[in-house]
Parts: structure tokens; C-alpha cells; sequence
């Protein structure tokens, strides 16, 4: 094997070992309103979120994937040790993250790290500002239609089923309802950040000039990258379960199914639309969403001012991390 080919497949694994800890880091957006109403318990609902995170790619395109290899830095300028550090200072700030019990956002992190790499290596050029900008917006666009969604889906569901005044009776209906809005929001997980890594690695193929730039994602590719994330997902992340699902606000089946209904509805527009955004951002939004349709007292907003602390910090945090690794990379050569 030469040194060319040996850095592509340790640049493949690192790229699905960063899918695996996106699996892990996120499995509480999949899980935590299941697990929170006690729908499932958290051994089966890892289960039940893996599944479908697999299966997603046979529901959604690449469209994402090929936003990431060519929408956020300059394909000319993409080599191995870019993304080595990409991955590197985007792995650090979801293990870090995730150490601190905090939902940030793997997507963003990813982001965040590939231009860290790309703007050591060849300066602020490097970065295409139309993807950037795009990824910028849904920063924000995301949480918000969730939250709307969230709000909307929950009053809706409580107008016409106002005659049921026994709460708990109505609860007991929308338990298996929450089954089928879990599985829809991790099909939506699955679709969008397994499609990340998927754009890394096709990225690093088509720089190694062992794909042609016009290239779609191969098969291996795609089926590596839903598995690797779907087995990060079988692990649970439980410090961010606890967040997601009750320091924010507390869930009721009715609210799991609003919640997980509106996230997935926003992935699933955003992943056809090619669309990088972050299901961290969009399921907590959501989950505010639902709590603020009860009353705005039923949101612990200083914990959701922790959480979007840990949003603005994301792209920063990982730029910084991972051009610290460029620059020791460099040094290194």
C-alpha cells in the first residue's frame, strides 16, 4: 500500500469514527422525548433510533453529502491533512460537548473544523461563501421552525382533542403515536448528519484523484457511513439525554409526539433541499416549541440559554481546535 493510499484509509476511518461519535452525541436528540415520556425504555429506544438512522439512506439522496464535499471550502484546495484536522477539531469539541452534558451541534462542529483546516493551510480564500452563508442562515432558521412547529402541531392536537378532558387517557393514545414520530425524526437524523460524513470522505476521494470531480457518493460509502453512525447511536448519550429530556421542559407523550413530529418534518425539507442543518438545533427548538404552547414558565430558559451558548461557540470552538491540529500537522511535514 503506498503512503498516498494508506492516509486516504486512515483519513475514511477517522471520518467514520467522528460518524460514530455523531451517532453517540446525538442519540439524544433521537431518543431523549421517548425516553423522557417513558414510551420506551432507553435500552430499546437506542435500538429503535438506530434502525432507522440505518434504513434512512434508503428514503433520502446525497444531496447534503455533496453540499459538505463542495459548499463549504474550496474543493481545489482539500487534501488529506485538511480534513484529518477537520475531523480532529470536530471529534475534540463533540467529545468535550458531549463531557459537559451539552447538546451542541456535530454538523456545525464539522463545519467549523473543515474551515479551521482549510484557512491554515491556504488562508481565508479557501472558504466558499455561498455554502458558508447558507449553513449560517439554517443556524438560525432551524431552531425557529422547530419551535414553530412544535407550537403549532401541539396546539392543534389539544384544540381537537378538547373534549377529551382526562389527560392522561389522552396521553395513553399518543404513546403509540410517539413510536412512529421517533422513528420518522431518526429516518431525518439519519438522512442529514450521516450524509456529512459521507460529503468528507467523497471530498478526500475526489481531492486524491481516486474519483472523478463530478463523482456522486458510492455505495460503500453511503452504507459505511449509516452503519458507523447507527452503531454511535446503539451507545446512547446519556448526560445529553437528561437535557434534552427534561432539564428543558417536561414532556408528555402528546409533546414528544408534537416535538419529534415538527423536527422531523424540518429535516426532512432541509435533507431534499441539500441542506446541512443541525438536528440538535432543530429538536430543541421543537421541544421549546412544545413547551411554550402550555406557558412560557413551562420552558427553563436559563437551561436553554446554556444550550444555545454551546450553538454560537460550536464553529468557533472546532475552527480553533482544528487548526490548532493543522498547524502541528505542519509542523510535523
Amino acid at each position: 500500500m503506498d503512503t498516498q493510499l494508506a492516509a486516504v484509509v486512515g483519513v475514511v476511518a477517522v471520518a467514520l469514527a467522528f460518524d460514530f461519535v455523531n451517532g453517540f452525541h446525538d442519540a439524544a436528540n433521537s431518543i431523549a422525548t421517548v425516553v423522557s415520556t417513558r414510551v420506551l425504555s432507553p435500552r430499546l429506544a437506542v435500538g429503535w433510533a438506530a434502525f432507522f438512522n440505518f434504513v434512512a439512506f434508503i428514503i433520502f439522496g446525497t444531496r447534503v453529502a455533496a453540499t459538505i464535499a463542495k459548499g463549504v471550502v474550496d474543493p481545489a484546495v482539500i487534501t488529506v491533512g485538511v480534513v484529518f484536522a477537520g475531523l480532529v477539531g470536530a471529534i475534540t469539541w463533540n467529545v468535550l460537548t458531549w463531557i459537559l452534558g451539552l447538546p451542541s451541534s456535530s454538523s456545525h462542529a464539522l463545519v467549523g473544523g473543515m474551515a479551521g483546516g482549510a484557512v491554515v493551510a491556504s488562508g481565508w480564500s479557501s472558504l466558499e461563501a455561498s455554502g458558508l452563508w447558507k449553513i449560517a442562515l439554517f443556524i438560525v432558521f432551524s431552531p425557529l421552525i422547530g419551535l414553530a412547529l412544535g407550537m403549532i402541531i401541539t396546539l392543534v392536537i389539544m384544540w381537537s382533542s378538547h373534549r377529551h378532558r382526562d389527560v392522561e387517557k389522552l396521553n395513553r393514545g399518543f404513546r403509540r403515536g410517539q413510536l412512529v414520530s421517533a422513528a420518522a425524526f431518526s429516518l431525518g437524523h439519519g438522512g442529514n448528519d450521516a450524509q456529512k460524513t459521507m460529503g468528507v470522505i467523497l471530498a478526500v476521494l475526489i481531492a486524491t484523484n481516486h474519483l472523478p470531480k463530478s463523482s456522486d457518493v458510492p455505495l460503500w460509502v453511503v452504507l459505511s457511513a449509516h452503519a458507523a453512525i447507527g452503531l454511535g447511536t446503539m451507545f446512547g448519550g446519556w448526560r445529553i439525554v437528561k437535557t434534552m429530556g427534561s432539564k428543558i421542559t417536561k414532556l408528555q407523550p402528546v409533546g414528544g409526539v408534537a416535538a419529534e413530529s415538527a423536527a422531523a418534518a424540518t429535516l426532512f425539507a432541509t435533507s431534499y433541499a441539500g441542506i446541512p442543518v443541525s438536528t440538535t438545533h432543530t429538536i430543541t427548538g421543537a421541544i421549546v416549541g412544545v413547551g411554550s404552547s402550555r406557558r412560557l414558565s413551562a420552558v427553563r430558559w436559563g437551561v436553554a440559554g446554556q444550550v444555545v451558548w454551546a450553538w454560537v461557540l460550536t464553529i468557533p470552538g472546532a475552527f480553533l481546535m482544528a487548526a490548532a491540529s493543522m498547524r502541528v500537522i505542519g509542523l510535523v511535514s
